[in-house]
């Protein structure tokens, strides 16, 4: 194995550990961008200012996911930050 192969093994994967990180951080910003847009439209449950009911009204058989999701997330609230934090590599 000469310096040229071992060079390419190396690159490849620090390739593939980044673009490992690309794909958990961007699973984490689906889970929450899911968790928002479910609260933009039933926001009016927890107090924040609501969009108009008759267009929560219209989107509200297409959010079956997203009520499963904001479900899901209020039993299991955990630190986002500190999720993020840990899927970036701070300690």
């Amino acid at each position: 194995m000469g310096i040229r192969e071992f060079l390419k093994r190396v690159l490849f994967s620090i390739d593939a550990a980044h673009r490992d990180g690309a794909v958990a951080m961007t699973g984490l910003e689906v889970k929450e961008l899911e968790n928002i847009f479910a609260l933009l439209l039933l926001g009016s449950f927890v107090g924040l200012p609501a969009p108009p009911t008759f267009l929560a009204v219209e989107l509200l058989p297409f959010m079956e996911r997203e009520l499963k999701v904001l479900g899901s997330r209020a039993r299991e609230e955990g630190d986002m930050l500190a999720e993020m934090a840990g899927t970036i590599g701070i300690d």
